[in-house]
This record gives structure tokens, sequence and C-alpha cells, in this order.
């Protein structure tokens, strides 16, 4: 464990010496950012969008499982369902909006 632990230590002093040798120039710096911005705003649109699927599946799920308890309930369950899944959905509209004005 030790041996390994001195390995990381080693390669990670000669990526942190490497860095100034891997600077650039002024003129090459608004193009990595802009490419960097939509690499980031993809990525992150894409876990907005991933975790509202994860939780429109939750909803569905734990409404499906309300009405089936208590068949009584089951018009104001898909309601109710429908009203967070409504929320949930603009929610991802909203970070949508966000990348497109960020870029």
């Amino acid at each position: 464990m030790n041996k390994i632990k001195q390995i990381a230590y080693a390669v990670l002093t000669i990526a942190l010496v490497a860095l100034p040798a891997m600077a650039q120039g002024a003129a090459d710096n608004d193009s990595t950012v802009a490419s960097y911005k939509a690499i980031a705003a993809g990525l992150g649109f894409g876990l907005a969008a991933g975790l509202a699927a994860i939780g429109q599946g939750l909803v569905g799920s734990r409404a499906a499982e309300g009405a089936a308890r208590n068949p009584g309930a089951a018009s104001t369950v898909q309601t109710l369902m429908i009203i967070s899944l409504a929320l949930i959905e603009s929610l991802v509209l909203f970070a949508l909006l966000i990348v497109f004005v960020k870029l």
C-alpha cells in the first residue's frame, strides 16, 4: 500500500510540474473558453435532463403504487402526478433556456 501511495504522489507531482509547459498563448484562449463552455453546457443539461427523468420515473411509480393501494383516490393521485410531472419538466426547460442564454 505504501508503494502505491508513493507512486500516486510521484505521478501527481510530475503532472503538476508539467502544467506550466502546457500553458497556451492568449490568442488561443478565446476558442478554448468557447469550446469548454459548450462542453460544460452539454454536460450540465444532460445531467439535469437525466436527473429529471429519474424523478419523473419515481413520481410515476409512486403514483401507480398509491392508486393500487387506494383505488378510491386514484383520480386525486393522477391529478397530483400530472402536476408534479409538469413542474419537473418545466425545470428541464428552464435548464435548456439557461444553456441557450449562456452560449
